[in-house]
């Protein structure tokens, strides 16, 4: 019996987690004016030790929203936000849905040329930035249109007392503006942005089923590409969110806004899901372990949900420093695989269980966890959230389900999956199937029970000798010798066909590259046509915004001189 039909992963859930939830009605919009509503001084924000209430979060929200109202900005239109994680990152994102237009996220650090593309896709006329983000904006060629752009100072945000000490001389509190803040000139002062009053409250709201979002996939098989997320997908995450962290409080928990909001897995977990939970957000710019530290002494975090390297530097910053981390119960890690290592050394200083999650910017994202129960198991991605179906099918033949336990790709479905890809129904096409499956492109294998672990990406297997390798099984090799930090390993095309197995090897410091080691040592664990032929050393390597090494690029990078 298919596994879709079988959901033997329920036997799994944490008591009190339901098979289903109840499918959303309303709007991220009403989500948010009924948290306002009901929490009203509750803190909803806290940045440098300033705190927003709810009531303050609706007031500013409505003021953006007409501010933006009277930029031009109508029902469906889209606006670019390019921001790191900061209160103005906010209301905008909220600013704009209540118009019923349409957020586009950006990663701040992009160049003018990686944001150049995204623009002429989505053509977004408004676009609110951090003010260091906006001569990238400036520097698009004519032919991409811009009317406005709104510029935000994040020292605006910051307490009072932080803000002069950041003007005195001293020449640390100098960089530590500089590294802030940059004049932006030709914009319109967010400050200003908000001076025009609150938005007509008869003012359209939108519907559940309009949409909310389209955000960037991150592009390893090509150019990024707009995921179309609507609200009823993403209060739907959100609603799953909060079925799987079962006992979570309203108005009791504090989120540790470390992941980036404008990447998916922050976005659900922070401007959905924790603004549903009425929850207090404490925001991050960027992830500093001293910030973190500082931070848990006066609002100590309840969620704190990261990727493996963060929870490895806060785990020993905290004993370093003596720094108590009990009160985190909720801790999710995504992103890259998790390591028992990791598991154990957080769980020896927090005080919950340390799960991994799947997801993918196209199921908004979250699909996949661990329970936070004894049934979790650490090196698996854990089983389908509520509401969530799951099919491993042929590679070949996306309607033939593999028997259980062999390796085949994901299928998703659920009413977290988005609903296509912006201004490209080619790849659309390929990725949602007709009866609403989404592919996920990677390979995985299911137990008996339901739980899933990865095995690798389907574009991103190496073919030697008429096998595959996967490239993800290799990686974990060769981090386990102690010379090497990372790795990346892909496939060299050969004139009389296949692939040459290619590993580019980031290492100690002061430790050289021995590539007979490395191989004897590849050969103890795996298979002979798994072991690189050819080992390279990398330096600067190329991750994504949450820490991952660019396979793709790395293999860009060293190809040509192979």
């Amino acid at each position: 019996m298919p596994i879709t039909e079988q959901k033997s992963w329920l036997k799994s859930y944490q008591p009190g987690v339901p098979a289903e939830i109840d499918l959303p009605t309303e709007s991220l919009v009403a989500m948010l004016e009924r948290s306002v509503s009901e929490a009203g001084s509750h803190p909803a924000m806290e940045f440098f030790g300033r705190r927003t209430t709810y009531t303050e979060l609706g007031e500013q929200v409505d003021r953006a929203a007409e501010g933006l109202r009277l930029l031009g900005v109508r029902a469906g239109d889209r606006v670019a936000l390019i921001l790191p994680n900061c209160p103005q990152h906010v209301v905008a994102f909220y600013a704009v849905l209540r118009l019923s237009a349409v957020v586009v996220e950006h990663n701040p650090l992009y160049t003018s040329r990686e944001l150049r593309h995204q623009f002429e896709d989505h053509q977004a006329r408004v676009v609110i930035a951090w003010e260091k983000a906006v001569a990238a904006v400036h520097a698009f060629p004519a032919d991409v249109e811009i009317d406005h752009v709104v510029s935000v100072n994040l020292l605006r945000a910051f307490p009072a007392v932080k803000r002069l000490a950041l003007h005195l001389p001293a020449k640390k509190l100098r960089e530590s503006r500089s590294a802030l803040t940059c004049p932006a000139p030709g914009t319109i002062p967010w400050k200003k942005l908000l001076t025009h009053g609150r938005i007509d409250p008869d003012h359209a709201r939108p519907s559940v089923e309009d949409l909310a979002v389209i955000q960037y996939t991150s592009g390893t098989t090509g150019h990024p590409k707009g995921a179309m997320l609507t609200h009823f997908n993403l209060v739907s995450n959100a609603l799953q969110g909060e079925a799987w962290m079962h006992g979570a409080e309203y108005r009791k928990e504090i989120f540790y806004a470390i992941l980036p909001m404008f990447h998916a897995f922050g976005m659900t977990l922070y401007l959905t899901y924790g603004i549903r939970k009425q929850a207090l957000l404490v925001l991050f710019p960027q992830f500093d372990p001293g910030l973190i530290l500082d931070a848990m002494k006066k609002s100590p975090a309840t969620v704190y949900c990261a990727v493996p390297p963060i929870y490895e530097r806060t785990a020993r910053a905290a004993k370093e420093r003596g720094v108590s981390l009990r009160s985190c119960k909720y801790c999710i890690s995504g992103a890259m695989s998790l390591s028992a290592e990791v598991v154990q050394l957080w769980e020896s200083v927090s005080g919950g269980l340390l799960v991994e999650g799947y997801g993918m910017t196209e199921s908004s994202p979250v699909a996949l966890g661990n329970p936070f129960h004894p049934t979790r198991r650490t090196g698996t991605l854990g089983v389908p959230f509520p509401s969530t179906l799951m099919r491993v099918v042929d590679l070949g033949d996306p309607t033939m389900e593999v028997p259980q336990g062999q390796p085949g790709e994901l299928l998703l479905k659920g009413p977290q999956v988005f609903q296509g890809y912006w201004n490209n129904p080619e790849e659309t096409a390929k990725t949602l199937l007709p009866d609403g499956w989404l592919r996920t492109g990677d390979i995985v294998t299911v137990d008996e029970e339901g739980f899933t672990t990865i095995v690798d990406r389907a574009k991103e297997l190496i073919i030697t000798g008429g096998y595959n390798v996967s490239p993800s099984e290799v990686e974990a090799v060769l981090r386990l010798h102690p010379s090497v930090t990372d790795a990346a390993v892909f496939g060299k095309p050969l004139q009389r066909g296949g692939e040459m197995v290619v590993a580019a090897i980031e290492l100690e410091p002061d430790a050289g590259l021995d590539k007979a080691a490395l191989r004897a040592h590849c050969r103890e664990h795996l298979a002979a046509y798994k072991v690189p032929r050819r080992f390279v050393p990398i330096e600067d390597t190329p991750r994504s915004m949450l820490g991952k090494i660019l396979r793709k690029q790395v293999r860009e990078q060293f190809l040509p001189s192979l």
